[in-house]
């Protein structure tokens, strides 16, 4: 005879833990002091910073372009991208490798910090001020005391930026 679930007074199911709670793996990182999040299945290395190309009439995001392992990458400022102010490079900084709408570029970020496993519950809707929600926050997160700004990658790059990555993507193999 298969179990069931206890019931409330009012009929209804009483909660039960889930074995099996969604979980979401992000890869966190700083830019500005801020703590960022972007779903670890669109990171596909990360790399110290290295020199990289100035590219002519670029979006004034974009840091350059490197060679990676025979590939050539655009390499966008993430500093610059949420218009924050620029630091000395140091140390810490690091090129977050990532695919984005079929085409791979590297975010220059301040450090990464952690990956880290999430309940998907306990991300919420971006707040509403500004363009922040149509923008690039896709939601954010509760650890702790933290909170966990989750970046849309999607939606991270449009406008010019959109532009640079598909003439990217197009030279690609």
């Amino acid at each position: 005879m298969p179990l069931s679930t206890p019931k409330s007074k009012a009929g209804t199911r009483a909660h039960e833990p889930k074995a099996h709670e969604e979980l979401l793996q992000l890869v966190g990182f700083r830019v500005g002091g801020e703590e960022f999040v972007i779903d670890i299945l669109r990171v596909q290395e990360i790399i110290r910073t290295q020199q990289l190309t100035r590219v002519p009439d670029s979006p004034d995001c974009m840091e350059g372009v490197m060679n990676l392992r025979g590939k050539i990458i655009p390499v966008i400022g993430l500093r610059k991208r949420f218009g924050l102010e620029e630091v000395a490079p140091d140390k810490q900084n690091r090129i977050v490798v990532v695919e984005i709408q079929g085409a791979v570029l590297g975010f220059v970020v301040d450090a990464v910090s952690e990956v880290l496993r999430v309940p998907a519950d306990s991300v919420e809707p971006p707040p509403r001020i500004g363009l922040v929600e149509r923008e690039y926050v896709a939601g954010v997160g509760k650890v702790g005391d933290r909170l966990l700004i989750l970046l849309d990658a999607d939606r991270l790059m449009s406008g010019p930026e959109q532009e640079m990555i598909g003439a990217a993507a197009a030279t690609q193999p």
